[in-house]
């Protein structure tokens, strides 16, 4: 087969490839979507995976396709909402930055989400979350890339430590853990009321600034 052809035949397949991948991802939107307006209006408990089939005009096999069951879709809220907040801070990489503010900039996303669904609901998929780490931990589910778990601060301190605001002695992976962690525990709390008048992304915020300054400050 001629050097050209065989190039247009792997193009038209990359292409093929890159089509589905698009259709799969919209479809999964949809479902998700899908739930989230029902467990807005009634609640998480009470929708049924036939409620949210029929709420996308999907059967239960395509559904059962992209989740294996209803808690999975509620864990794929999480992961949305943690994904926008990641994509806010590393855009602000793009220009001089402070990491505090590209913190903070990410938490008001990730509360912005938040804040338009019931408390109840931000708590469940916390707790899912937490779920499905265990399962991972337990080797019951395959470890998923960070697309997927949502590093939302993994890129800020890789950059950061390269141009020199965290100190190299510093382990920014789990530094990044870390401040996820709080970011799930701080939402949690925030959605059942514990911060009182203070916001998420102030309570959290501060937090995850302590954590650097400390780690900064450690012996290499």
């Amino acid at each position: 087969m001629p050097r050209a052809a065989s190039q247009a035949g792997a193009d038209r397949g990359q292409r093929r490839t890159s089509l589905q991948q698009e259709r799969s991802r919209a479809t999964k939107r949809m479902l998700v979507q899908a739930a989230m307006a029902l467990w807005r209006t009634n609640g998480y408990a009470e929708t049924t995976v036939a409620d949210i089939c029929t709420a996308a005009g999907v059967s239960k096999a395509l559904f059962y396709f992209y989740f294996p069951r209803k808690e999975d879709v509620l864990f794929e809220v999480g992961v949305m909402s943690t994904r926008s907040a990641r994509r806010t801070a590393e855009a602000l990489l793009d220009k001089p930055y402070e990491v505090a503010s590209v913190v903070a900039a990410a938490l008001v996303d990730l509360e912005r989400s938040m804040a338009r669904n019931p408390p109840e609901l931000i708590i469940a998929a916390i707790l899912e979350g937490y779920r499905h780490e265990h399962r991972i931990l337990a080797g019951q589910e395959p470890v998923e890339d960070e697309e997927d778990t949502g590093g939302m601060f993994t890129a800020l301190f890789e950059r950061a430590q390269r141009d020199g605001t965290l100190p190299r002695h510093v382990d920014v992976a789990h530094l990044a853990y870390l401040a996820h962690t709080l970011v799930s525990e701080g939402a949690r709390h925030w959605a059942a009321g514990a911060f009182g008048d203070r916001s998420f992304a102030e309570v959290v915020g501060a937090d995850i600034g302590a954590v650097i300054a400390g780690v900064s400050r450690g012996k290499p």
